[in-house]
């Protein structure tokens, strides 16, 4: 009897004694950091970096480059806007822009802007804008975007002032065509910076451009 006894307090301390073994070796396996790979702790705390570009551009513009966006208006329901160096000149949310041609000058050397307005190309004075093109001087940059109908009050005399600035579509403009321009005076081939769409047949109404001008 002892003897067995002996046997049954041996197995019984051997039992305790593994699975102490066995207990304190999972408590210290499971209170280990687990550390991912530096690559892809790298990835998934690396922040993706959005880079702002003027006027929203889909790309940044080079150093020494002017940005600029202008967007059309879509029929007579979305009015236009023009934006410069990420400065809105014109837009509905500005509240000054209008029927027909808005036009914005901007200073070609420092990019400020000099003046701006609307004119009614339907049922407006036509010879305001004649007057408010004569005006303009060498240097100056002229954005262009049209709203609802910008050639049905156009005549020869502002055709022609708009194709001295680099305007290939000018002589070609009518009713509800879709328009948005930069051109300067005494430029001498055509501005590639422009672009038209006609009313007839249907297209999708609304015109934009965005660029960076050296």
């Amino acid at each position: 009897m002892r003897v067995s006894g002996l046997l049954r307090i041996l197995a019984v301390i051997f039992v305790l004694f593994t699975s102490w073994i066995f207990f304190w070796g999972y408590l210290s396996f499971s209170m280990k950091t687990v550390r991912l790979p530096r690559w892809l702790a790298g990835a998934v705390s690396k922040k993706t970096r959005v880079v702002k570009t003027r006027c929203n551009l889909s790309k940044p513009c080079p150093d020494n480059y002017f940005a600029f966006k202008i967007c059309s208006g879509a029929a007579n329901v979305v009015g236009p806007s023009i934006c410069f160096e990420d400065h809105m000149i014109m837009s509905p949310v500005k509240n000054n822009v209008g029927r027909g041609l808005n036009i914005a000058l901007v200073n070609g050397t420092t990019g400020m802007v000099l003046k701006h307005d609307h004119f009614d190309m339907y049922s407006g004075d036509v010879q305001l804008l004649e007057k408010f093109l004569k005006e303009i001087t060498e240097g100056m940059l002229v954005l262009v975007a049209s709203y609802d109908d910008p050639g049905t009050k156009m005549n020869d005399e502002i055709r022609k002032l708009f194709s001295q600035m680099g305007s290939s579509h000018a002589n070609q403009l009518g009713f509800r065509d879709s328009w948005v321009f930069l051109g300067a005076r005494g430029i001498k081939n055509n501005s590639p910076f422009e672009q038209v769409g006609s009313w007839w047949p249907p297209h999708p109404w609304r015109r934009g451009g965005e660029q960076c001008q050296g």
